[in-house]
């Protein structure tokens, strides 16, 4: 999460702040939110300090910033490391972590889940969801695993829905507690509308699957959850990251999946992300993209064979063959995203994904050349 160092005047620590210009605050103000007036001299500050003492209490200030925008959502904290920016309008990819517990321990997870009771979290989300101004056309939802949290999710998703019907909403979940009853009731209770769902396999048997994920008997959980989504007609992404295992047998995976899984929406082949416990396992973790270039454009052959869509994320374009270049994304989230020297000059850089901003800390994917030919 990205964070802002400037300074903060709120009676309401923590609640999440929209940022408002001065001028806007009257058209703009609710009762049942918070505010910060962006602050740019003593004028300013004098301005919300008599507001306060009238009886508004949703109100503080805080100082401009390079990196401020109003409509910027923040949660005020006296933490030394800076205040949280939970959304930003101006951003292209929009997300919500809800927990950061999980049932499973993947060996390349870029978010090492805590056991720590985060219930605060659910409610953050909640009043950020209330807060924003304009809602984007879409926002996903992650964890840990937001399942742990099926009333919570379900809450989420509702108020999402009543703050737009227009917002698509991208659950990232290993779908494993699907299998249970009495969450896939408190999920599919009533029809839900405007959601799709992101799910991981690593492999097209049990002991594949489970290894990287780290739990026995999860990909048979995994298979029961994706059938629940299917029986609710839910649209579904599998997910791949791409670690050394999963890659040796990527192509029988495929085509696992075009003989079993006919029904998914799509499958997106992800480049593995230089964070978490993939540092603790660089040994199956981190690859050249391009000396697996070929078993990458077989998979994406296999699955076109069984007229599924695919999607090659977090991959730049210049470790993939021309052919596959249709299918990448511009895929990493603003704040996470980068490119380096290499990329100076290149002709497809406005297309291509770049890298994970802390890859200096872990690894580049593969030797980066920039391209200089028109497609």
């Amino acid at each position: 999460m990205r964070r802002i160092q400037t300074d903060i005047e709120t009676a309401n620590w923590m609640k999440p702040h929209r940022v408002v210009q001065r001028d806007d605050l009257a058209n703009e103000w609710s009762p049942e939110l918070f505010y910060l007036v962006i602050s740019r001299n003593g004028t300013d500050i004098d301005f919300v300090r008599q507001i306060f003492k009238k009886g508004v209490r949703n109100l503080g200030w805080i100082a401009d910033h390079p990196n401020l925008v109003d409509g910027d959502i923040i949660a005020p904290t006296k933490a030394l490391s800076g205040h949280p920016v939970l959304y930003r309008e101006v951003d292209m990819h929009h997300g919500f972590q809800i927990t950061n517990r999980c049932n499973s321990w993947c060996l390349m997870c870029s978010q090492p889940p805590t056991k720590s009771d985060d219930q605060w979290m659910i409610e953050e989300v909640l009043d950020t969801v209330k807060a924003i101004r304009k809602m984007p056309n879409v926002i996903g939802l992650s964890g840990g695993e937001p399942l742990l949290e099926p009333r919570g999710l379900k809450e989420i998703v509702n108020q999402i829905n009543l703050k737009s019907s227009e917002t698509h909403i991208e659950v990232l979940t290993n779908g494993r507690l699907l299998s249970k009853p009495d969450i896939e009731e408190t999920i599919f209770d009533r029809k839900i509308s405007n959601v799709s769902w992101l799910v991981p396999l690593y492999g097209h048997a049990d002991f594949l699957h489970d290894y990287i994920v780290q739990s026995y008997g999860a990909f048979e959980e995994t298979i029961k959850g994706l059938l629940v989504l299917q029986k609710n007609c839910q649209p579904i992404q599998l997910r791949i990251v791409l670690t050394k295992p999963v890659l040796e047998n990527l192509v029988p995976l495929c085509h696992f999946i075009g003989k079993n899984l006919p029904f998914v929406r799509e499958v997106a082949i992800i480049g593995c992300e230089p964070i978490g416990f993939a540092l603790a396992n660089r040994d199956i973790c981190e690859l050249r993209i391009e000396d697996w270039s070929e078993t990458i454009l077989s998979a994406v052959n296999e699955l076109e064979r069984h007229n599924l869509t695919s999607i090659l994320m977090n991959i730049p374009l210049c470790l993939l063959p021309r052919r596959l270049w249709q299918y990448a994304h511009r895929s990493i989230s603003d704040w996470k995203n980068s490119y380096v020297d290499e990329c100076r000059g290149c002709l497809e850089r406005e297309s291509c994904s770049g890298l994970f901003s802390w890859h200096e800390k872990g690894w580049k994917p593969g030797k980066l050349i920039p391209i200089m030919e028109e497609k």
